[in-house]
């Protein structure tokens, strides 16, 4: 019977007899890479002076040949960061990329990134709303473990089940 394989990188990972625990930090390092090569192409047009591209790649409504480009140059950045070579890079990229491009727009749309883009067009505040959209997916690509941790402002009341800090 012929063996199902879902994804490159867990066939590869069974081919260098990584565990599923090492393999998903090598997902993260993959999922970060690749948000920080889309993050370098969407800074660098927003810098150029291109943020109605940028919003209109994320918000799916550039032109397809504007769409190639962009997404022509996000794999080749991750190409050169991710550290694979031949078929087995080509695979990771083409998955990879679209899941953290997918996870972005999600994040976008939720969070009104693009209604915020358009109604102060300037280019610092756009590069300052791209950092605030990368922190955010990658809060949906990796959420916190579970361990619950939250940052309290100074002036917020300890929950009740933890003593006070005594100093």
């Amino acid at each position: 019977m012929k063996k199902l394989t879902f994804s490159p990188l867990f066939s590869a990972a069974r081919a260098t007899g990584l565990r599923a625990w090492q393999t998903g930090l090598l997902f993260q390092k993959a999922a970060r890479t690749a948000l920080d090569s889309i993050q370098e192409v969407l800074r660098s047009e927003v810098a150029k002076g291109n943020v109605q591209l940028v919003t209109d790649f994320l918000s799916d409504k550039a032109l397809p040949a504007a769409k190639a480009l962009l997404l022509e140059r996000m794999a080749a950045r991750l190409l050169l960061r991710i550290g694979l070579r031949g078929a087995l890079a080509t695979n990771v990229v083409g998955w990879v990329l679209p899941f953290v491009l997918e996870k972005m727009v999600r994040v976008g749309v939720k969070t009104g990134f693009f209604e915020k883009v358009k109604s102060n067009p300037s280019v610092s505040e756009a590069l300052h709303r791209l950092d605030e959209l990368k922190r955010a997916a990658w809060k949906t690509i990796a959420p916190d473990a579970g361990s619950g941790v939250e940052l309290l402002d100074d002036d917020a009341d300890l929950p009740a089940a933890l003593p006070p800090h005594k100093e």
